[in-house]
């Protein structure tokens, strides 16, 4: 009996554009421009709701462990240059806009963070949420940059629904997902920065998996192309040192609580996503399935509880 409550979701995927050896204020200048087109174009769309990949405003230097310059690229959430240039666009297309930077706070000792901005479609901040799993593995080696988020599970309640963002790696976490549900969100974002040899069999599967689990929209976003930095980097695994990281894959894609999902992006090329979906959806698989009432979250509270202790055993049974 509910009229339907239809969204635009937009994903962009991209690749840097200048050379990591260009001044940094030129590079992050040229992917700015860059993406603009692309959500203007969303804009034209009618799109509602864009999110762009992870750490979209830099190359991912993370791999380098190097401090400088690639620090240099971290800005402030609220106030910082990234932040204002997106409202503008957000108050001009009555566009809700996810941004994924690379945070300095400030307040807080300078710290930097993995954080995603939430702007409303009236231009405002809203609120950020910061990466919750910091992974440790190939070339990821972040936890040199950042760690672990401190602000838990949020949902942003837009003109466009209740949405949420869970970061990148954080997606490898079926209890993250389930917390952005818990919290009731309609739509969770995952942008990301992965590559072909080291997730790309796992891309298709989680998102979707994500949005069936829990009666919700999900959207993966991963960045393109190959980025090369100045100086060589070993991976740890005893093969040489390299300069070029990637190739990331793209593969962007909107999967729905009932487990159906749009195609894919390209796997090498820059693109828009644009998918229109009905929000109320999300109820009705509720209803159907009854996910939620058939939770057992006291008893899985009562295990997690268990779990977390150092003396902690398995549940086992043997002859």
């Amino acid at each position: 009996m509910r009229k339907p409550r239809l969204v635009k979701i937009g994903a962009i995927q991209n690749s840097i554009v200048l050379p990591t050896t260009a001044p940094l204020e030129k590079q992050r200048e040229a992917i700015w421009k860059k993406v603009t087109t692309m959500i203007k174009a969303a804009a034209a769309a009618g799109v509602n709701v864009v999110c762009m990949q992870e750490a979209w405003t830099m190359p991912f230097a993370f791999c380098t462990r190097e401090k400088f310059p690639w620090c240099d690229f971290a800005e402030e959430a609220e106030n910082g240059p990234t932040t204002k240039m997106l409202q503008e666009l957000a108050k001009a297309y009555n566009m809700v806009i996810i941004s994924s930077i690379l945070e300095r706070d400030v307040e807080h000792g300078d710290t930097i963070w993995n954080t995603a901005v939430v702007i409303s479609n009236h231009g405002r901040y809203m609120g950020k949420h910061r990466k919750n799993h910091i992974p440790r593995v190939g070339d990821f080696n972040e936890a040199t940059y950042y760690l672990e988020g401190n602000t838990g599970h949020p949902v942003f309640v837009t003109d466009f629904g209740k949405i949420a963002i869970n970061i990148c790696y954080g997606r490898h976490h079926p209890q993250n997902w389930m917390m952005f549900g818990l919290n009731g969100a309609e739509i969770v974002f995952n942008p990301s920065a992965t590559v072909g040899a080291l997730s790309e069999p796992l891309w298709s599967i989680e998102a979707r998996n994500a949005a069936i689990a829990n009666s919700y929209f999900s959207v993966a976003i991963n960045r393109v192309g190959n980025e090369e930095f100045p100086n060589e980097y070993t991976s740890g695994d005893g093969k040489p040192a390299h300069k070029v990281f990637g190739p990331f894959y793209g593969s962007s894609y909107v999967a729905a609580p009932d487990g159906t999902r749009t195609p894919s992006l390209s796997r090498d090329q820059d693109g828009l996503l644009i998918t229109e979906v009905d929000l109320n959806l999300c109820r009705q698989i509720k209803d159907f399935w009854t996910f939620r009432m058939t939770q057992r979250l006291d008893m899985y509270a009562e295990s997690f509880k268990r779990a977390s202790q150092l003396d902690f055993k398995p549940q086992i049974i043997r002859e």
